[in-house]
Order: structure tokens, then sequence, then C-alpha cells
């Protein structure tokens, strides 16, 4: 079951069940856009031993902690329950049933009129320690991308491929490496991260590092067969890692079995045990570097993990250049000068600063 929240111009459905941004629309000049992946199966075709949320796997959820855990894969925030509770117009608001690390979590999904964006944000109330937390998008890409970002440090692979066996991966494991355009590939040659696909039949996981004097993290997936543009914004302070799955039939047992293509993770998030050389480092190089690992709780008050995605029609098919947020305005610049002026909750992000280029308003302060 899930419940749909409409505002002029875009909708979303979000489902209870592993609290799961299920699908939004957006239309944008007369065109519906509904960008999010949807896992080919049914849940009876999933064993019993797999983790939870692989029976409804589709859209956009919270993985907290991300990666391995006491509540499965990603986290009772992935695989557990939700209950809605009332919200404003335009707004979702749901409660996790159970604590995480102590913490009880509250998420807000909303939209606003003639915005292409929905906007979301997560409150950790209480708990103790630090964990790994990521929001986890799946782009569908049936029919390829262009992948642009903001600034990153390096790119870098898990510790260990994630498929060696019964399935396929592609990259170097582990590797770090300056430059996404030709990243090490398990076969010696290189791979181009701002193309997809850039193999065949492979499972692999990269993650981007932001430079720590980026306010602004971006991350956009061109469609050019599509026409269409996704966009995943960040305040890149908060959540310094931009992490992308490759999910192109590279499993083959159950319940993928080499059917599970044209799905690209965008993962925005503080997860530093997926940095398989940088988490061996003592001081890690973000923690050396000022900028958060992980997401550090706080037992007396509440942490806000906030993000935006978006999608507007973008027919030129050209890469993007550039993002840049003034007031409420963000501007959005293909590498051939093609260029759209987009509303946006300004303040949303919380960026840091004063700089007329990434100046945003203070947030208004939604209510629990």
């Amino acid at each position: 079951m899930t419940v749909t929240t409409t505002a002029r111009g875009i909708s979303f459905d979000f489902a209870p069940r592993g609290g799961v941004l299920a699908g939004f629309t957006v239309t944008d000049e007369g065109t519906p856009i509904s960008p999010l992946h949807r896992a080919p199966w049914s849940a009876d075709e999933v064993p019993p031993e797999a983790p939870p949320h692989q029976r409804w796997l589709a859209g956009d959820f919270l993985a907290a902690p991300m990666g391995a855990s006491p509540g499965g894969l990603h986290g009772l925030t992935a695989n557990g329950d939700w209950h809605i509770t009332p919200a404003d117009p335009g707004t979702l608001r749901a409660v996790l049933e159970g604590a995480v690390s102590g913490a009880t979590i509250v998420k807000e999904l909303s939209v606003t009129d003639d915005q292409p964006f929905v906007y979301q944000r997560h409150l950790f109330i209480g708990g103790t320690g630090a964990l790994p937390v990521s929001n986890h998008a799946m782009i569908s890409v049936p029919n390829g991308a262009k992948l642009s970002f903001s600034r990153k440090r390096w790119w870098e692979t898990l510790a260990e491929p994630m498929e060696t066996t019964e399935g396929r991966s592609c990259l170097a494991y582990p590797r770090r490496h300056e430059d996404a355009a030709d990243f090490p590939g398990a076969d010696g040659g290189t791979v181009n991260l701002h193309r997809y696909p850039w193999g065949a039949a492979h499972e692999d996981f990269v993650t981007g590092v932001d430079d720590p004097g980026t306010l602004l993290g971006w991350t956009a997936v061109v469609r050019p067969a599509e026409g269409d543009l996704i966009l995943s914004l960040k305040n890149a302070r908060a959540l310094p890692m931009t992490m992308l799955w490759h999910s192109n039939g590279g499993r083959d047992y159950a319940p993928w079995n080499g059917r599970h293509k044209g799905c690209l993770g965008v993962e925005e998030g503080a997860a530093l045990p997926v940095l398989g050389l940088s988490s061996r480092e003592t001081p890690d190089p973000l923690t050396a570097a000022g900028q958060p690992a992980l997401v550090t709780l706080d037992p007396m008050g509440t942490v806000e993990v906030r993000h935006i995605l978006g999608a507007v029609q973008w027919p030129t098919g050209q890469a993007i250049a550039g993002v840049m947020l003034e007031g409420d305005e963000l501007t959005i610049t293909g590498d051939w000068g093609a260029e759209r002026k987009l509303p946006v909750r300004g303040g949303w992000l919380r960026l840091d600063g004063q700089a007329a280029k990434t100046q945003a308003k203070p947030a208004p302060d939604w209510d629990i």
C-alpha cells in the first residue's frame, strides 16, 4: 500500500514498509518524468534469507546504518515499518517503528507547487554513537546516461568486489583514483564513470569524496534518450560522499538472475566503511580534512540529514557543466551552453556562508 502526496506539477508515492519514496512524477513543459527504478521481480521470487527490502526494491530509501547491520542490510530504516503521522498539505511525515542506535527517526518528504523537487529530511532524535548513513536513490537508466558531479577529491571502491563467484564486478578493488574519467578497471584498463553503462553484465560500487571547500554538492544524471535530467542535491559539508551503485545484470542468483539492469544508485551520505582504503587509515582522510565520515548522534538533541531529488526536461542531451544556487533559483548549465533556471527552496539544504553563488535563505523550521 502506498500513499500519494501532490503539489501542482509534481507527485510522489510513499510505501510505509521500508520507508520508500516509491516513485515520483514531475510534469515539466507538459511532459511527465518518472525517473526512479523498480526491480523486475515479485516478492515471492526473493529467497527467505535475502534482506527484506529486496522484496520491494524500488525508488529511494534511507540506509541507516548503511551496509550490514543487525536490522538487515541497510538497517531497520530500509527493512522496517514506518507509521504515517499528520502533516501539512504537500508533506508526508512518518516515524520509524523501533530505534536505530537508540535514536527515534522521523522522515519528512515534501513538495511545493511548480517546483520539480522532492525535499527529504530525516531527523535522528537522541541516540548515541556514530553510524554510516545514506539515502539510497535508484535511477532508471535503461537507455544510458551522462553523469556529472560537483568537485570531488577522489573516487574509491570497496575493500573487495561486490561479486566474484555468482556474478561479476568490473572495477579494481580496493582502489583510489582522482579522475572519474579513467578509473581503474579489473582488467587493467580504465572506466569512464561519467557514462552509464560502461560495461556489460556487472555489479559495482564506487564513491566520490567531495572537496572540503564545496558547499552545494550535486549529481546530475542526463538521460539523452528520454530527453531529461535527474538532479541530486545536498549540503556537501554534511554529506561528503556520493556513492554510485552500478547494477547492470552482474548478479546471476535469485532474485537478480541477470535481469536487474539499467539501475544506477546515486547515494549521498557519510559512510566511511564503504571506502576500501581510506577506512583503514588513521586518521581517515575525511576526518583529517574536517569532513564527517559518519553521522554522529546527539543523545540530548536532534541531528538532521537533508537531501533534494528532482527531474526536469533536458532535450539537448548535453552533459551538465555546472549547478548554481542563488537565493531561491537554481541554474543548470550544459557543457555546450544549454541552461535551465528552476525555482527551489533555496534554504532547504542549510548551506553555510554568504557567498552569492551558494547562499541560501534560512530554511523554515518544520515542527515534528
